[in-house]
């Protein structure tokens, strides 16, 4: 019985007198919180005060209390200190605090986390509309972490992101048109013969651009004939380090022959050399590796130098428009087309790509699968030796044409 009246929360009827002698009438809510304080909130209307006096009392019988004044804490406060909690690697942790800082704060940070309604989420998503969908979507789901934690350390009792009136960003629908062989080539051709040989790791192995600044002649098992993608090159700010492959997941790569022989003549004119940079900090323990690929000061690749002077003005002199899809990554969606055109299995693929999720990798990629359907028919009547009439060369898809709506690409921030 004693419990249970710790547990309820009661309204008090209070009354005083105005200055011009009129009876003024409030509602204090009175209750006892698990930690054995007693608290109060007033209410000008009995109807709101029965109301939360109920609710406190549900949720201090169901465990699910929250004390209202637990929340009167301002986001960009919380939203700090829950990021220095972070084990995030030092780049991403950089990432997070300028999305905040740039598209969170200037909205949101000024008030407290037990102010912020859906309406409030709703109104601050507008103010990101000139933002590119996938940022867009990446923006919010930091922030809805952070509401989330401050739900688990009973700080406020729901997460307004999660709020069913919110409309949560949605990726943007990107035509991903796979280059042609040629398109491949004469960019290849138009880089400076030092740094033609991205190309082929790019399009040959899949590799991203950090990976290929960070291969070494050590990864590459001649035996077994596959290439060990170990670590990236890095960049925070304007520092370089080394560092595991996105996603801290190391991978092999089928070696081509023909990317093996590029490989070797790229070192007979280029041998490598040994370059020391801190491994996964800034301040991190200095660690050498031998580089295939270098500056001509025999320097780790940067991806703002190789973009801005190598790569849009091989673009250029190759006749291809200089975009964000024309980015090195380009060359990624032309090894997983090529792989895929050859019968390569999505599962494969996405352990090839390094992609976490094989799921990405079909969703990505779908288009440029063959129709099941199609392969069925065709297996059925090669069984019966049934020959199907031959292909009119007028119908066959041009590259041009395998493009899809796809979600963009989960590591495609070494692109312009």
């Amino acid at each position: 019985m004693n419990i249970w009246r710790i547990a309820m929360a009661h309204v008090e009827r209070r009354e005083r007198r105005g200055k011009n002698g009129q009876v003024l009438r409030s509602y204090r809510v009175r209750w006892r919180g698990p930690d054995g304080k007693e608290r109060n909130k007033s209410f000008k209307r009995k109807v709101d005060a029965d109301r939360f006096a109920a609710t406190v009392s549900a949720d201090l019988v169901r465990g699910q209390y929250v004390d209202p004044d637990a929340g009167k804490i301002l986001f960009e406060t919380y939203a700090r200190k829950w990021l220095e909690a972070q084990t995030f690697d030092e780049g991403t942790h950089v990432a997070v605090e300028l999305r905040f800082r740039l598209h969170a704060f200037p909205v949101l940070g000024n008030r407290n986390l037990n102010d912020i309604q859906p309406s409030t989420i709703q109104g601050w998503l507008r103010t990101l509309t000139d933002l590119a969908p996938s940022y867009r979507q990446i923006i919010f789901a930091n922030v809805s972490t952070v509401f989330t934690a401050a739900v688990d350390d009973a700080l406020i009792v729901a997460n307004p992101c999660r709020a069913r009136s919110v409309r949560r960003p949605k990726r943007g629908h990107h035509k991903v048109v796979p280059w042609t062989r040629d398109r491949v080539l004469a960019v290849r051709d138009e880089l400076p013969p030092r740094y033609q040989l991205m190309v082929w790791l790019g399009a040959g192995l899949g590799m991203r651009q950090g990976e290929i600044f960070g291969l070494s002649p050590e990864d590459i098992d001649i035996e077994r004939g596959e290439v060990h993608v170990r670590r990236q090159v890095k960049l925070v700010g304007n520092r370089q380090m080394f560092g595991l492959p996105k996603g801290r997941k190391v991978r092999d790569i089928p070696l081509p022959d023909a990317v093996l022989e590029a490989i070797n003549a790229h070192m007979t004119a280029y041998p490598p050399i040994e370059v020391t940079l801190p491994w996964d900090r800034t301040d991190g323990k200095p660690t050498t590796f031998s580089l295939l690929l270098y500056s001509r000061e025999k320097k780790a690749l940067g991806r703002n130098y190789i973009n801005t002077f190598i790569w849009k003005p091989a673009l250029k002199r190759a006749g291809v428009p200089v975009t964000r899809e024309n980015g090195s990554h380009a060359l990624r969606h032309f090894y997983a087309s090529t792989a895929l055109h050859e019968g390569e299995s999505i599962k494969a693929l996405s352990e090839y790509l390094g992609h976490a999720d094989p799921g990405f990798t079909l969703r990505t990629y779908t288009h440029l699968v063959e129709d099941s359907a199609e392969r069925t028919k065709r297996a059925v009547d090669a069984v019966f030796g049934h020959q199907g009439p031959e292909p009119d060369p007028d119908d066959a898809e041009s590259d041009e044409d395998l493009v899809n709506d796809v979600e963009p690409d989960e590591d495609d921030d070494d692109d312009f």
